[in-house]
């Protein structure tokens, strides 16, 4: 079978979509298909086209859908697209009807569907791999992951505004990952950096040495306003790196309700109380650090292999 990826992202980019469809090319080859990554369908030969993005893929889906009515069409739904997009944008309602299935990366992504589609939808957790060997942590100081690239909807300083609400004795530091997709957040990062001595931008680094730094840490913190279901997250349990979450429903289908490391959205004040217990409680980073061991196995590599291999039979 001959498999067509389509991600608004375009080849190179650093984007999340990108990186996933070129991860998931990657698995499916593995499986024995012919796989194809582009960013738009343009009439290309396929027996299946996956779609990333509902809205902003949603020219191709409704051209691959004219062109090829009996096509088997899946629809990848990310964080925007959920949360977002979905409820305002007739574009990407319009996608998730053409769709024979949709996939889902947690599930508590399935409430957030009409009621008449979720019989369409299928949960994938993503996989993920940490290094061969974990890298030594830090002895200088106790270094904290954030992954993601500097967008509004990540809200990415977060933490580094909850460390400046440490105490004095705190030995807690940031390591921010990600590319700043504008200037204006590329200039915030540089002068947080001034002001915050506890906050380092690292920048995009390639994706070895990224996670090399997140399996490092003591911690990732993701405090994003909206997620399909981060990979940040799922590649922090397969490093075996605990995790404070904000508390919205990407992080909760992947962590669970009663995961003890959630805080509200944009709470400064609760986030750095959080980072404080994890540093100097013992019994609380434990709980933390046992918990995630207990998740590593939703992000297997065999499991989503499977989910995939299910997937497509079905088709």
């Amino acid at each position: 079978m001959r498999l067509l990826i389509v991600t608004p992202a375009p080849k190179g980019s650093r984007k999340g979509n990108r990186i996933t469809a070129d991860r998931w090319a990657r698995l499916l080859r593995q499986l024995g298909y012919r796989v194809t990554v582009v960013d738009a369908f343009r009439d290309q030969p396929c027996d299946v086209l996956i779609a990333l993005h509902a809205r902003k893929s949603a020219a191709s889906i409704r051209h691959y859908r004219a062109k090829r009515p009996d096509g088997r069409l899946i629809v990848v739904l990310t964080g925007t697209d959920l949360y977002h997009d979905l409820p305002q944008s007739r574009a990407a309602q319009r996608s998730i009807e053409l769709a024979d299935r949709l996939v889902v990366l947690q599930a508590r992504a399935i409430d957030a569907l009409p009621r008449g589609l979720q019989a369409k939808a299928r949960v994938i957790v993503q996989s993920a791999v940490g290094p061969t060997s974990r890298p030594t942590q830090r002895k200088d100081a106790f270094e904290v992951c954030v992954v993601g690239h500097l967008r509004p909807v990540k809200d990415p300083f977060r933490a580094a505004l909850a460390t400046r609400q440490l105490p004095a004795e705190s030995r807690i530091i940031v390591s921010h990952l990600g590319a700043a997709l504008d200037l204006a957040m590329e200039r915030r990062a540089r002068d947080e950096m001034l002001r915050n001595p506890r906050y380092r931008w690292l920048g995009d680094l390639p994706h070895s040495q990224a996670l090399r730094v997140l399996a490092r840490s003591e911690l990732l913190v993701n405090s994003s306003k909206m997620e399909g279901g981060a990979n940040a997250i799922c590649e922090a349990l397969a490093c075996g790196v605990p995790v404070l979450s904000s508390s919205i429903a990407g992080s909760i289908g992947l962590l669970g309700e009663h995961y003890p490391g959630y805080f509200e959205v944009g709470d400064t004040l609760e986030l750095a109380a959080l980072l404080s217990r994890f540093e100097t409680e013992a019994a609380f980073r434990e709980r933390l650090k046992s918990r995630c061991r207990e998740l590593a196995w939703i992000v297997e590599p065999k499991r989503e292999r499977a989910a995939w291999s299910r997937l497509l039979a079905e088709l």
